[in-house]
C-alpha cells in the first residue's frame, strides 16, 4: 500500500467518525424541549443515516474496517430495524477483485497458473470477504475443492487499519457500546487479526478441529489440503448448503432449532472441552443442511486458552449461575473485572453481570431479538442504574475474544429463536451434567466412545 493510499484510507476512516459526529450533535441538539415519542423518532432517523454511511464506506474497504462493520451490523441487535438492514449487507460478500488477480497470486504462491494445478477452476469467487475470497476448484484427483486467496497488499492494508485503532474506539462508541469495552475489544483485535493473515495458521488451526471432531455426528470441519495450502493459499474440501440467508428463509422451526443447539454446542465444546475457539461467529462462516445441520467455515480468528487462563475466568461463571453474588464479586477481583474494594454495590454488579445471562438461569428460555435488543440497552446504558458499574468494569484482554463469542452466539440464536434447556445444557459442559437433549446425548455417545475426544 502506497503513502497516497493510506492516507486515503485514514482520510475515509476519519470522515466516518467525524460526519457521524457531526449528525450526533445535530440529533442531540434537535431532541432538545421535545416529547418522549419526537426524541424515539430522532434517535431512529440518527442510527438509519449512520448505519446507511458506515454500510456504504466500510462495505468498499476490505480488511479491519469491514470486519468491524461486520460486527457491528450482526450484534447490535438495540438498533431500528431500517439500520440493521443497512448494517447487514455488511454480513453478504465484499467486491471480488478483478478478473485474473487472483489467478496471479495462485501462480506466485503454488508455482503455476491455477489452470495448471487444478483440473477445473473456477475463476469468478463464490465468496469475497475482508481478507480474502474464495474459488471453486477442482483437484487432479477429482476431489472438489474451495480454494481461499488472500488478497494482495491486505497486509499494509489491515496494519494500516489496526494503527487507525482510534476510530475503531470512535465507532463502537457511536454506538454506545461503552459496556463492552470497545477499546480492550479492538486492542485484543488488532494481535488476533495480524494472525489471520498467514494462512498456514489457520490451516493449522482448522486442522485442530477436523482432527479434534472427526466422526462426530453433528460438528463437521472441512477437511485441510496442506499441499495447495501456503501463507496466503488455503485450500479446503468443498462443502455445499444454504448460507445463512437461504437457510434462513426456508428453514422450518425444528431445522432452526436444531441449526441453533449446534452452534451453540460447537461453542462451547471449543471452550471447554477442546480449549481452542473460533472467535469469529459470522453468519458467513457456516453452511446448512436442510434439517438444520451445520458446517464450520473460516478459522481465522482462534482463539488458545494458556494454561490456567479459562480457569481462571471459569469461576465468574459459575457465581452468576449460582446467584452467588459475593462470590462474584471475589471472581472479578480476582481475574481483574473489578479492582479490589471498588467500593460497588454487589446486588447492582450481580444484576448488571448477569443480564447476558438471563438464558442460563431458569429451567428453559427462548432466545430472540427482543431480549438482545434489551440486554444490550441494558449493559450500554450509562445513565441507568448500572452506571456505575459500567463505570468501573474492566474487561480482561483474555475474555475479549470470548466475549466476542459469547455475544456473537446469543446473536445468531435471537435471529433463528431457538428454545431449550440452556441451564442444564451449559451444566453438560461446566460440571460433567448429563445429556439434557438428543444432540446432548449423541454429544455424549461420540464422547464416550471416542477415547482421544476433548
Amino acid at each position: 500500500m502506497s503513502t497516497h493510499q493510506r492516507v486515503t484510507r485514514g482520510a475515509t476512516v476519519w470522515k466516518i467518525a467525524a460526519r457521524n459526529g457531526v449528525r450526533y450533535s445535530v440529533s442531540r441538539v434537535r431532541r432538545l424541549g421535545r416529547s418522549e415519542q419526537r426524541k424515539a423518532t430522532l434517535d431512529e432517523r440518527f442510527a438509519v443515516e449512520a448505519a446507511t454511511g458506515i454500510a456504504k464506506q466500510l462495505g468498499q474497504m476490505k480488511g479491519v474496517m469491514m470486519k468491524t462493520g461486520q460486527l457491528l451490523g450482526f450484534i447490535i441487535e438495540s438498533l431500528p430495524p431500517d439500520a440493521q438492514a443497512a448494517l447487514a449487507v455488511l454480513q453478504a460478500d465484499a467486491p471480488p477483485l478483478p478478473a485474473g488477480v487472483a489467478s496471479a497470486v495462485v501462480r506466485r504462491e503454488l508455482g503455476a497458473a491455477p489452470e495448471e494445478i487444478f483440473a477445473e477452476w473456477d475463476e469468478v469467487p463464490v465468496a469475497a470477504a475482508s481478507i480474502g475470497q474464495v474459488h471453486r476448484a477442482v483437484t487432479r484427483s477429482g476431489l472438489q475443492v474451495a480454494v481461499k486467496v488472500q488478497y494482495p497488499g491486505i497486509a499494509d492494508t489491515l496494519h494500516a487499519d489496526l494503527a487507525n485503532a482510534e476510530m475503531l474506539y470512535a465507532m463502537f462508541s457511536m454506538f454506545a457500546l461503552k459496556g463492552l469495552d470497545a477499546k480492550g475489544l479492538v486492542d485484543e483485535l488488532r494481535a488476533r487479526m495480524s494472525e489471520e493473515l498467514d494462512y498456514r495458521l489457520e490451516a493449522t488451526n482448522q486442522a485442530a478441529f477436523v482432527e479434534a471432531y472427526a466422526g462426530h455426528p453433528f460438528f463437521h470441519v472441512p477437511a485441510v489440503l496442506a499441499e495447495f495450502s501456503t501463507e496466503r493459499i488455503l485450500t479446503t474440501a468443498w462443502v455445499d448448503g444454504f448460507t445463512w440467508a437461504a437457510f434462513v428463509e426456508q428453514a422450518d422451526r425444528p431445522a432452526m432449532n436444531r441449526a441453533g443447539e449446534i452452534i451453540w454446542r460447537f461453542a462451547q465444546g471449543s471452550v471447554h472441552e477442546l480449549g481452542i475457539f473460533n472467535g469469529d461467529p459470522h453468519p458467513g462462516n457456516y453452511r446448512f443442511d436442510s434439517d438444520g445441520t451445520v458446517t464450520f467455515l473460516d478459522f481465522g480468528l482462534v482463539k488458545r486458552w494458556s494454561p490456567g487462563e479459562w480457569e481462571r475466568l471459569s469461576p465468574c461463571l459459575d457465581a452468576v449461575m449460582e446467584r452467588d453474588h459475593v462470590g462474584l464479586i471475589r471472581a472479578m477481583e480476582h481475574v481483574g473485572f473489578l479492582t479490589p474494594d471498588s467500593g460497588l454495590d454487589i446486588d447492582a454488579v450481580a444484576d448488571y453481570v448477569s443480564a447476558p445471562y438471563l438464558p442460563y438461569l431458569t429451567d428453559r428460555f427462548t432466545f430472540t431479538r427482543q431480549f438482545m435488543k434489551d440486554t444490550i440497552a441494558t449493559i450500554s446504558d450509562l445513565r441507568g442504574p448500572a452506571k456505575q458499574v459500567v463505570e468501573q468494569l474492566n474487561l480482561p484482554p483474555s475474555f475479549v475474544i470470548l466475549d466476542r463469542l459469547v455475544w456473537g452466539v446469543s446473536a445468531l440464536l435471537g435471529k433463528l429463536e431457538v428454545e431449550g434447556p440452556w441451564r442444564a445444557m451449559l451444566d453438560e459442559y461446566r460440571h460433567g451434567g448429563p445429556p439434557s437433549t438428543p444432540l446432548g446425548e449423541q454429544h455424549a455417545a461420540w464422547r464416550l466412545a471416542n477415547p482421544k475426544a476433548p
